[in-house]
């Protein structure tokens, strides 16, 4: 299968991040956006950029800094011979890596909902569409405060999933030291049809019951401010879906739902200042909505 080739090359990129790889690739097939978490130097940056370089698509990286525009994103309009022309700005890419998102302001990190949810641009009341396929990849540090702004629940709500990046094992530091990562040729993969067959993987009426009682427990769940909603509830079921496409099943097992919930739902899911002072976590929560919603 040419998405096994597509891991296998990412594989040579980033070194011991086999979960994160495949968290990614699930969220391509699902037609979302990944928000990418962990500490500096773990190879976000470098997952993305080999990513594109794979699968052979348009690549645009944007810093995000406090002084940028929204119309450093988007684009704008310039005056040129006696006209008002749009230009195209960076988000106008297949694969677009918004590079430590939090350091942007809310209203940068704003100007990218549009263009995340109706994959398109609207400037001057004409609205433009973005290529297909198109990806959106945002980095963050969950650990660096300072001149950073936190993201909006809309702006977390867009980001089909979040793939914590956590310190190599110890078996692969070696491998890491002694070996340089390999930027990959593209693999001719047709990623379109992939995302189209992903959508036709088999739900059981017991899954989608599950997912139903797990939603309604998080949105009775008094520790949260917020519990799942709707958008929340799809993003879980097409990771699902593309996660059990990708370890070649042709249905939906209960290992595919609980993995899929665990990138789909925690940012979602926003505690009380309450339950914040007792300790509580959203991975917490879930994992009770879980086991009281029937996922094993």
């Amino acid at each position: 299968m040419s998405l096994e080739r597509l891991r296998e090359a990412l594989g040579r990129v980033l070194f011991g991040q086999e979960e994160a790889i495949e968290a990614l690739l699930a969220t391509f097939l699902a037609r979302g956006h990944a928000l990418l978490e962990g500490t500096p130097g773990l190879g976000k940056t470098l997952l993305a950029e080999g990513f594109a370089r794979a699968s052979g698509l348009a690549y645009k990286r944007i810093q995000f800094t406090p002084d940028l525009l929204p119309q450093d994103l988007t684009g704008s309009e310039v005056y040129r011979e006696g006209r008002f022309v749009f230009v195209p700005g960076p988000v106008f890419a297949q694969v677009v890596l918004a590079d430590e998102i939090n350091r942007a302001p809310p209203k940068v990190q704003s100007a990218l909902l549009e263009a995340m949810q109706e994959r398109a641009v609207t400037a001057g009341g004409v609205r433009y569409p973005l290529p297909e396929p198109f990806f959106v990849l945002a980095t963050q540090n969950p650990l660096e405060l300072e001149g950073t702004y936190p993201l909006p629940e809309a702006q977390l709500d867009r980001f089909t999933a979040k793939i914590p990046f956590r310190p190599p094992r110890r078996e692969v530091w070696l491998r890491i030291l002694t070996e340089e990562p390999k930027i990959p040729e593209p693999v001719g993969v047709d990623l379109l049809k992939a995302q189209e067959e992903a959508k036709e993987v088999r739900v059981a009426k017991e899954a989608l019951l599950a997912i139903t009682h797990v939603a309604f427990l998080t949105q009775e769940d008094r520790r949260l401010r917020m519990g799942l909603s709707p958008r929340g509830a799809k993003a879980w079921l097409s990771l699902a879906r593309a996660l059990a496409y990708l370890r070649g099943k042709p249905f939906v097992d209960w290992k595919e739902l609980k993995d899929a919930a665990f990138l789909a739902l925690p940012h979602r899911l926003f505690l009380t200042e309450e339950a914040l002072y007792a300790g509580e976590s959203a991975e917490g929560v879930l994992k009770e909505a879980l086991k009281k919603g029937g996922i094993p």
